[in-house]
């Protein structure tokens, strides 16, 4: 079943316009949570507004790859000059992240999601999985193993670590620089800000929540696409996509800025965040999805990452 054969090419543009109100609102709104949590601890320092804050944090920063991602795909602003400076400077900056290398990745995994040259295909393929394999992986997020892992390979990708003919490595801070100018400059710049109010502690908070549920969060994210789907293997989104229906909370962790309608997302990329519900709403009344994977609650999933154990035979 194809777009074209159920929308007409009017109600495509009406779902791919650009608004540069709402690409703004996601930005101020994604910002101001970060604020939120920040505040919470300077006015009410204690171990429970730490852990909302991590929590709050480690959203928001997954929150701002989506933006990044979106950005990236040139579908927030109306203006490629704004999307390039935005999604550089406020969104991918601050996360040490660099949007030409995503976004070459994730073209490719456009491209070729559905089958084995898919380049994210190793995060899913091997899913189910034990529930004590999910448990050590989570653990490694939250212990910031996997973010150490993220960033060696960032770093040796863009040659920031280099590796001698002997395999000695090294570590060249001129190249970091260069390389990674955006992410120390809006780090600097965060940081700034906290200690002009008196709050440079709090930047800690900004780190930890980097090292910990930001990679949980990430990695539930990531398997809600694509693992345990109909067939990975398949050319048609339906069948190696999965849309999820979230709930605030969830909204606030697994799904910022609407990264859980990925299905709609597929279908057509051009589609801006903010009429991916509508752009679901629409397919779904066209009968589209009928037999599309969507599930509700990231519970739900987590359990489907599961294998069951087989009943002991007498």
């Amino acid at each position: 079943m194809k777009l074209k054969d159920n929308f007409s090419t009017a109600e495509v543009k009406s779902f791919c316009r650009r608004s540069n109100f709402h690409a703004w609102l996601a930005v101020v709104v994604t910002w101001g949570i970060i604020a939120f949590a920040f505040a919470i601890v300077a006015l009410w320092p204690n171990p429970l507004t730490v852990v909302l804050s991590l929590v709050l944090l480690g959203g928001r920063i997954l929150g701002l790859g989506v933006l990044m991602h979106e950005c990236g795909h040139g579908t927030m602003f109306k203006s490629r000059s704004v999307n390039n400076w935005v999604g550089k400077w406020l969104c991918a900056g601050p996360v040490f992240n660099r949007i030409d290398d995503y976004m070459n990745n994730h073209l490719k995994h456009h491209a070729k999601a559905g089958s084995a040259e898919d380049p994210d295909l190793h995060r899913y393929q091997n899913y189910p999985v034990s529930s004590a394999a999910l448990k050590r992986k989570l653990f490694r997020d939250m212990t910031g193993r996997t973010t150490i892992n993220f960033l060696r390979k960032a770093f040796l990708a863009n040659n920031i670590i280099k590796i001698d003919k002997s395999g000695k490595k090294r570590f060249d801070l001129r190249q970091f620089f260069v390389r990674m100018h955006a992410g120390i400059i809006s780090n600097l710049v965060l940081f700034g800000i906290l200690a002009s109010l008196g709050l440079p502690h709090l930047y800690l908070l900004w780190v930890a929540a980097y090292f910990s549920f930001y990679m949980l969060f990430s990695r539930i994210r990531n398997l809600a696409e694509h693992a345990v789907v109909p067939d990975i293997f398949d050319a048609d989104p339906t069948l190696h996509t999965r849309t999820m229906l979230a709930r605030w909370w969830e909204r606030l962790t697994f799904a910022p800025n609407h990264v859980n309608y990925h299905l709609e997302h597929h279908l057509l990329p051009s589609v801006p965040k903010y009429r991916l519900a509508a752009f679901h709403e629409a397919l779904k009344q066209k009968g589209m999805l009928e037999h599309a994977e969507i599930m509700v609650g990231y519970p739900t999933l987590i359990r489907k990452l599961i294998t069951q154990p087989q009943p002991v035979q007498a």
